[in-house]
């Protein structure tokens, strides 16, 4: 429905278009590839919509929003400006990137960028999540606006024109001129760390017009729950642990309602550290050991005249990351057992919903 409905648009607006398949016909990538560039050959003039509903798959809930992925070999303006269309047109934006195959990082991930030629420009748009019953009802109630919004976007790049960004509003910011991760994230009162794993950034670098994801609540210590939230989800938005964030709020099971209000900052909290809950046959040693500071620097970070501990007792820890680059052979569990974590702890210090790691890839550790 989405390509048949896109096909008409590009056709009501005078833009030459071809659909390679019309009906449920299952064809290998080579053939694809193939009827993609029979249309109108390895033309820098030709774009290339490979049209996708998301999955986040089993153990990740509430996974929801658009993604674009686009060429090695394009610039991020037509990537850029769908995204933004899209988030114009109602649906959440996650974000617009590249993907290198892991075994050659020279190339493109998927074959519809890397095989289509080298003069084309293919995007990959994913429409939402059609394993999150919400997404997935966005997208079945409000298609045609998304496509109209992408078709938009296509012509506007080529055009060379930007979509206008998002007001600042919502749980989004648009980078303006001047702007730094510290700015922003003072601006939404949560610590840069907290700003970069909510987006999934692992420098400090920011580009005028970047999208970026800012906490739905406000500065006030509260949040109020939405459709498709969960406790992992929150706790991940505001740097706290699932554990700390029911701690905080009295909640003995993980259920939650819409329109519930939930504490998301303790207001004696400090903005130069986190906090850690105590659990069975933790010491003093191997949480320092864990943020990599000394014994004395912990207790003196809370206070501590003594070397005792109890279980769920919420110690204040650094809030800083040490880095490690991903090489080949690496997995989440190898890393996360070289550095005494397990791998949900890992994921949730880099913002990673997928098990998936790509080499060269730069992630936090405590």
């Amino acid at each position: 429905m989405i390509a048949q409905y896109m096909y008409e648009e590009f056709q009501k607006r005078g833009v030459p278009v071809t659909l390679i398949r019309s009906t449920d016909e299952t064809i290998s990538p080579t053939d694809r590839v193939n009827r993609v560039l029979a249309a109108y050959g390895d033309n820098p003039n030709v774009v290339v919509i490979s049209n996708h509903i998301n999955a986040a798959g089993s153990g990740i809930q509430g996974a929801e929003g658009a993604e674009v992925i686009y060429a090695l070999r394009d610039n991020s303006d037509l990537a850029s400006n769908i995204l933004t269309a899209l988030g114009n047109a109602g649906q959440k934006m996650r974000k617009f990137y590249q993907r290198r195959l892991p075994s050659d990082t020279s190339k493109d991930y998927y074959f519809m960028h890397r095989n289509t030629g080298s003069n084309t420009h293919p995007v990959i748009v994913e429409y939402g999540f059609i394993d999150n019953p919400e997404d997935l009802a966005k997208i079945q109630n409000n298609y045609k606006e998304y496509v109209d919004a992408v078709v938009d976007a296509v012509i506007a790049t080529y055009e060379g024109e930007t979509i206008p960004s998002l007001p600042e509003s919502g749980n989004y910011y648009v980078v303006q001129s001047g702007d730094s991760l510290w700015k922003i994230a003072n601006k939404y009162g949560i610590t840069v760390d907290e700003l970069k794993s909510l987006n999934g950034l692992t420098s400090n670098n920011l580009s005028v017009g970047q999208i970026l994801e800012v906490p739905g609540g406000s500065s006030s210590g509260t949040y109020t729950v939405k459709s498709g939230d969960s406790l992992w989800k929150i706790a991940n938005q505001y740097g706290l642990t699932v554990a700390e964030l029911k701690n905080l709020n009295g909640l003995t099971s993980d259920n939650l309602s819409i329109g519930q209000v939930l504490k998301i900052s303790n207001s004696s909290s400090s903005n130069n550290s986190n906090t850690y809950t105590v659990k069975a046959g933790d010491s003093l040693w191997n949480i320092a050991n864990k943020y990599g500071i000394t014994v004395s620097e912990l207790k003196n970070l809370n206070g501590l005249t003594s070397d005792n501990l109890s279980i769920g007792q919420i110690l204040k820890v650094p809030n800083g990351f040490n880095t490690y680059t991903v090489k080949s052979g690496d997995s989440l569990w190898s890393i996360a057992n070289r550095y005494g974590i397990t791998v949900n702890e890992l994921k949730n210090l880099n913002g990673l919903t997928s098990n998936t790691l790509m080499i060269g890839q730069v992630l936090n550790l405590p």
